[in-house]
């Protein structure tokens, strides 16, 4: 009988084969498709990163704009769904009001034509499109406001801020924000990537395939990070406390959030981007005190840690990013997923080229032949 080695998170364990994006941990390289993400970051937008990550290659100017027009013009979503969205309570998280809505898609669009390549760009083209509205539109509900419409006249990044508070968003804050979109796009075989191709695997709808995905990436360990790091940071309160905040920490081996990658040992290239973005907002709309204990924390952890690999992720400054921005700190894991749908939809169309329905096995470490005890006896 063959003996199966067992490693928990299955660490290292190659779970497909991919050419949607690639990470040097080493040398902190990530690239999507061959393209580094600073290019990327610098000269792309969010919907034609998009586009290269589904469809494998930049899309010309036409392609581009065709796929743009049929973004815009999807972003509405069904009456139903906001009226089911309605009478979630106030007091939910809105990571678990995105994965029922997205869920809920699923009733409205639930053919599965899954070999019909205009099914699966219909599919693509509703889920980038409404995902940004629904995130929008819970954050007003919860308050005991209308959804606002999205804008015409405004671009992908710069209509969801707006559809926040039905402001129109100054042009750095919106480019920023895209760009922000473009470094969370994708990231090889994370959790929640992995739940969506597992999902995808059993040839149900992609809407189901991106509402698991959803929920993976709630939790604390993923997409959830970010909260904490805003959270952690104003615990500490001040310069000052940031030395005695982390020797506690180490002292009792718990984690710092924001820092350390399964795998990145430099830091984290999304990280650097951010921390530039976020030096960009502060400048033009003012300075945020966070910002420079997050700065000190750095260098301690960089000065205690170093040596281990651990540096920031891309959790540590993205939130600083989003609180400027005016963000609610719980909408900053459901904006990684406005992001991340476009790696998500990129796995899923990458699965359904060979598929084959996941099935791992398992290293049995229980009893073998209990008799069964009858109820009185117990």
């Amino acid at each position: 009988m063959m003996v199966c080695e067992y490693k928990p998170g299955l660490d290292g364990i190659p779970a497909a084969q991919s050419s949607i994006s690639n990470v040097d941990g080493q040398k902190g390289i990530l690239e999507y498709r061959g393209i580094r993400i600073e290019e990327l970051a610098e000269k792309s937008t969010f919907l034609e990163t998009a586009y290269l990550l589904i469809w494998g290659e930049l899309p010309t100017s036409n392609e581009l704009a065709a796929f743009e027009d049929e973004v815009h013009s999807h972003r509405r979503i069904k009456y139903h769904i906001c009226d089911m969205m309605k009478c979630f309570p106030e007091s939910g998280h809105p990571m678990d009001a995105l994965q029922a809505s997205a869920a809920a898609l699923g009733l409205f669009y639930s053919r599965r034509d899954l070999n019909n390549p205009a099914y699966i760009r219909d599919a693509v083209v509703r889920l980038i499109a409404k995902i940004p509205t629904m995130v929008a539109a819970f954050q007003l509900m919860r308050n005991g406001n209308d959804a606002i419409r999205p804008h015409a006249d405004l671009d992908y990044s710069g209509n969801f801020l707006y559809m926040l508070n039905e402001k129109e968003p100054d042009p750095l804050a919106a480019r920023i924000f895209d760009i922000c979109l473009i470094l969370h796009a994708e990231h090889t075989m994370n959790a929640s990537t992995f739940s969506a191709r597992v999902t995808a695997s059993t040839l149900t709808d992609p809407y189901a395939v991106v509402a698991s995905a959803v929920g993976t990436l709630g939790g604390p360990l993923h997409g959830g990070a970010n909260e904490e790091v805003i959270e952690m940071l104003e615990e500490i309160g001040s310069v000052e406390n940031v030395r005695p905040y982390i020797e506690d920490r180490l002292e009792r081996k718990a984690k710092i959030m924001g820092f350390g990658h399964r795998v990145y040992k430099v830091k984290d290239p999304r990280a650097t981007i951010l921390q530039n973005l976020a030096e960009q907002l502060f400048t033009k709309f003012g300075h945020d005190k966070y910002y420079d204990i997050a700065v000190e924390m750095e260098r301690v952890v960089q000065e205690k840690l170093s040596h281990k690999g651990i540096y920031p992720n891309v959790d540590f400054y993205s939130g600083l990013v989003y609180r400027k921005l005016g963000i609610p700190t719980d909408l900053f894991t459901p904006i990684f997923a406005i992001a991340r749908v476009a790696g998500w939809l990129a796995h899923w169309k990458e699965q359904l080229e060979e598929n084959r329905i996941f099935r791992p096995t398992q290293v049995y470490d229980g009893k073998h032949d209990v008799s069964y005890t009858p109820i009185d006896q117990r």
